[in-house]
Parts: structure tokens; sequence; C-alpha cells
């Protein structure tokens, strides 16, 4: 091996390493046993706040004028996939210790001013929730209520009492209850008392089972789901018999005539040099395309792309990821990383076996294409949410981890890749000469052209994940949480074989 070659490699692995440790780390930590003493204390974290109607809405929960703890409160930062989701946790210094009952003690007094009030009454007419966490468990609630008067009048209330259940066995927390109580009404220069209990009852679920509780079973067991998943496969049995079909017609004559043994050479010979069919394209179809560079760099990410969706499919059902925060973002952040060199692999060989030249360019597209496509659209997003406050936009610091992560792995990876495939698989293996004269191509008819083909190839494919793309989008915008992700996979698989045939 080269030196070169040593020592990129020696650099990859060192890395690597650095990478596992920042998101290994916080799993390492000793609070990761989530178990407790008589009388330790347990951190009420405050999260977020927004719109019921829109998720993707939320802000911090002091943007609304609640209690704010006196003194410097904790920030808890979870890891790059928490961040990204628009977590962020602060220590709300509310007095809970394990085991011990807290019966109705004021937080703080709230006095009622025209800012606030009109604050709260926007939040309460569109329906703003919060979210807290107890030993990383959520807890969901609303701000307050909206009463219709007799007269037409709208009375806001606001919850003044949160009560809290909290479920035990032995030394960990299993489940935590929170109910609102005592609202009272939204008026100018009123002073409100904000309260809160809390309740410990011993359960004997056990902590493995305690995120169970999140998990909508009758939702997802809905005979739709099984109608989809068999509608599905009888379309990949279809397709397949139509695609054999096809195939079988169109060269049954040419195994026919192969297959003759009572022909000499010459009429063997005669009947090969006549082209007809499929056959007089021949010599064009591996041809160099225009935009090769671009094409490898689509192909090549493809490909990485779909391992990519493979890989997190399989890392969500062996570890249970959707009980993370943020665990499926982080996850996905990394297996780019560390495939980025499938792409750089598969470009680089396409390109070579078709003669291309300029191999920077193509090593720089094929390694900056989908990251920077979704740097331009994640900007313009990002934008948006930092004109209102969101917690959605996403931190200066953050953003800089990311593009190291695609800088010192992705970025080398894809261009080791590129090197590889070019010296491995770059060797021209068409199974036809091709001519030096190209083909005129006829006039096509409007719905043969490229772009109704595409339009219209796409349907099969969508139609085979349509139903389980509405269980994602369901689960997402009504805050259930999904976690069958072997029904993910069955239908990923479904679709590719469904992609291989159409484009077969």
């Amino acid at each position: 091996m080269s030196p070169f070659g040593r020592s990129s490699f020696s650099f990859l692995a060192a890395a690597a390493a650095a990478v596992l440790l920042i998101f290994l780390s916080p799993a390492l930590a000793s609070e990761s046993d989530h178990k407790y003493k008589h009388d330790d204390p347990v951190t009420l974290w405050v999260n977020k706040v927004g719109p019921y109607n829109n998720p993707q809405e939320t802000y911090n929960y002091y943007i609304l004028p609640f209690c704010h703890p006196s003194g410097n409160a904790a920030h808890r930062w979870g890891g790059l996939g928490e961040v990204l989701g628009g977590n962020e946790l602060i220590d709300s210094l509310i007095d809970i210790k394990f085991q011990k009952p807290v019966d109705k003690t004021t937080i703080c007094e709230l006095e009622l001013d025209e800012g606030k009030v009109k604050q709260f009454k926007h939040a309460i007419e569109n329906n703003y929730w919060f979210e807290f966490f107890v030993d990383d468990l959520p807890l969901w609630g609303f701000v307050g209520e909206l009463h219709s008067e007799r007269n037409g009048d709208n009375k806001h209330v606001l919850y003044t009492h949160k009560s809290l259940i909290v479920m035990y066995n032995n030394d960990q927390i299993i489940q935590v209850n929170l109910t609102q109580q005592n609202p009272k009404q939204l008026e100018v220069g009123r002073t409100l008392d904000l309260t809160y209990s809390v309740k410990w009852v011993h359960t004997n679920i056990s902590f493995a089972r305690r995120f169970d509780v999140y998990l909508d079973y009758p939702f997802f067991e809905h005979q739709i789901h099984w109608f989809s998943i068999f509608n599905s496969f009888m379309m990949v049995i279809f397709l397949t018999g139509l695609v054999s079909m096809i195939l079988m017609r169109t060269l049954r004559n040419d195994y026919a005539k192969y297959a003759r043994e009572d022909d000499d050479l010459e009429t063997l010979e005669r009947d090969v040099s006549e082209e007809s069919g499929w056959k007089l394209v021949h010599g064009d179809v591996f041809r160099t395309p225009r935009g090769l560079a671009l094409l490898s760099a689509v192909v090549g990410t493809g490909a990485q792309l779909a391992l990519l969706v493979l890989l997190v499919i399989l890392f969500a059902i062996v570890g249970m990821l959707y009980i993370g925060r943020g665990a499926i973002v982080t996850t996905f952040i990394v297996c780019y990383a560390f495939t980025s060199f499938i792409s750089g692999y598969v470009s680089g060989g396409m390109y070579s076996r078709h003669g291309g030249k300029s191999w920077i360019k193509s090593m720089i597209l094929t390694a900056s294409l989908f990251p920077f496509l979704c740097f331009g659209i994640g900007f313009i997003l990002n934008t948006v949410a930092i004109f209102y406050g969101s917690l959605a936009a996403i931190p200066f610091g953050t953003m800089v981890v990311v593009f190291v992560i695609w800088a010192f792995i992705s970025f080398p990876l894809a261009l080791l890749g590129t090197v590889i495939g070019r010296n491995w698989s770059g060797a021209p293996n068409n199974p036809c000469r091709v001519k030096t004269i190209p083909r005129p191509i006829p006039e096509k008819k409007w719905y043969l052209t490229p772009s109704i083909v595409s339009l219209m190839g796409g349907l099969l494919p969508f139609g085979s994940i349509f139903i389980e793309m509405y269980f994602v989008f369901t689960s997402f915008w009504n805050y259930k949480v999904y976690y069958v992700y072997g029904f993910m996979l069955l239908v990923f698989v479904i679709l590719t074989i469904v992609t291989a045939q159409l484009v077969t």
C-alpha cells in the first residue's frame, strides 16, 4: 500500500473514533441508569410550546410568561439529533424528590398585566400545548382552554395547578402522569397562584416496558395496514409476471433461432446479422450519455441513500430508536457519513466505464450533491425559523458540527470510494460494441417523452408505499410514536423490487 493510502486510512480511522466518542458519550454517562435513592432530586425539564395543529412551530417554554426559575437554570443537550429536532430542555427548578409526596405547593405568584394576558390569550386561542420531561419520559398538556359564553363572548382560562402522579418500581421511575386543574380566568391586574403537587405510586411494571404507554397499538394493528402489505405484494407478483412475459415474447424468437440445430453456420450468421426490433438500438445503448458527471453523481447518491435507509430501518428495529429524543436523526447523519464510500464507489466506477476524464469534478459533485441540496433547503427553512424565533432554528454550533462531520468523514470517504471504484470497477464491460455513428432517433409521441414516462413510472412505486407513508405522517402529525419498523422494512423491500422491475 502506498504512503498516501496508509495516511488516508489512519486519518479516517481517527476521525471515525472521534465521532463515535462524541455520539456515544451521552449514552455512557452515569445518568443513563435511571436509578434513584430515597429523597434523591428528580428534575422536571421544560422543553417547548407551540400550536397543536402545527408540530413544527415550536418555541421555548418560557416564551410565554410562566414562572421563570430563580437563579441559573441548567440546560440539557442530549445530542446532535435532539438539537436538530428542536428540543431545548431547561431545568424548571421545581422541588421534586424520589418517593417524597408533595402537597399543593406554590411555584410562584403570577401578576397579570396587559401584555401577559395578551400572550396567554393568543396561546389559548391557537391551542398551544407544552412538553415536559421527567427521567426522559415526556409529558404533554395544554396551556389553557377557551370557553364560549351564551352572549357570544369567549372566556380564556389558564390552568394554574399541575398534578404529577409518578409510578415507580423499586428504585426506577416507570410512568409519569400530568393532570392540570384549577382553571382561572385571565383578567388584567389579577394575581394567580401557580401550584403543583406530586404523588408517588408503586407499580409492578418493569423498566423495560415503561415506554409502552406511549405506543398506540390499536392504531397500527388496523386491518388496512395488513391490506396495504398484501396489495403491494400482489403488485410485485403482477409486475414480475408482466416483465417476464415481455422478456420472453421479445427474446423467444432469438432463443428459438439459436437453438435450431439443422441450420448450417452460414444461415445462422445471416439471421444474426439481420437486426430487428429491440436489436436495432443495441449499438447505441451503452453510448456515453450527456452530463456523465451529474448522472454518475446521481446514481452514486441513489445507491448510498438506498443503503442508508436500509441501515436506519434495521438499527431502528434492533435498537428501538423511537424511545430516544433525536435518536433517528443522529443515526441518519452518522450512517450517511459512513456510507459515503458507497456513493463514491458506484459513481467512480460508472464514470470510468464510460470514459470520463474530469475526475475532480465528478468526485466533488458526488460528495456534495445531496448535502448541498439539503443545506440549500435547510438554509431557507432555518431563516424563516430564526425570524419567528422558533426552536426549529438550527444553532450555529450545530451547523459547524454537521459541517465537520461532512468535511472530515463523508467527503474523504466519498473521494476514497471514487478512487477505488475507478480502479476496481472502472473497466468497460459492455456486452456489445458501441457503434461509431449514433443511430437517428425518430420523433416520439408526447406520452413517450422522458418527462411523461418519468412521472408515469413513479406511480407504481408510490402506490406500493403510499399506505405506509400515510401511517408515518399520520403518526407524526397526530403526535403518535411510529414504532412498526418491521412493516417499513417489508415495504422498503417491495419498493426496491418494484423500482427494479420498472427500470427493467
